[in-house]
């Protein structure tokens, strides 16, 4: 199984992943959201609500990662995040689960989607293999020098 594969498999296991954005002080904010879906792992898409204030937060500073753990590993995706209002997309995501967490149905106005488009995520497998830092470009995967900062060696994707 590929890096790629492995992460797709944390990611998909995980129903549960912490989003960790930066609020309006600057500080680091986590807290659970339900993967809804992601076309791939560099994609990954949340119900939300548009008016919140994690909204609001991540429109003034997208920047954002997401954790993922499973019995495969962990992930940790880095990453842009936006809202996105695409109503189809919003009902094609929409499940039983959602409703839990939501006021309304994917009728509701404020019900919106949270998009984030990876750029890297870093993976840990378990048990106890090195973790590995992977681009999340699109592209074929090439041989590259390791990571300055890390043991673990990029791999673009």
């Amino acid at each position: 199984m590929s890096d790629r594969d492995t992460i797709a498999k944390v990611m998909g296991d995980t129903r549960i992943a912490i989003l960790t954005y930066e609020d309006p002080e600057g500080r680091l904010v986590s807290t659970p959201m339900g993967t809804q879906d992601f076309e791939d792992p560099g994609t990954v898409w949340f119900i939300t609500e548009a008016d919140s204030e994690k909204v609001k937060a991540i429109d003034a500073a997208p920047r954002v990662n997401v954790h993922y753990a499973s019995d495969k590993g962990w992930v940790s995706l880095s990453g842009t995040a936006r809202l996105n209002t695409d109503r189809a997309k919003l009902e094609e995501l929409w499940d039983p689960s959602a409703s839990m967490f939501m006021k309304g149905g994917p009728e509701d106005p404020n019900a919106a989607l949270l998009e984030v488009t990876g750029d890297t995520a870093q993976l840990w497998e378990s048990p106890g293999k090195v973790g590995m830092v992977v681009q999340m470009v699109k592209g074929l995967v090439s041989d590259e020098d390791p990571a300055k900062d890390s043991d673990a060696p990029v791999v673009d994707l």
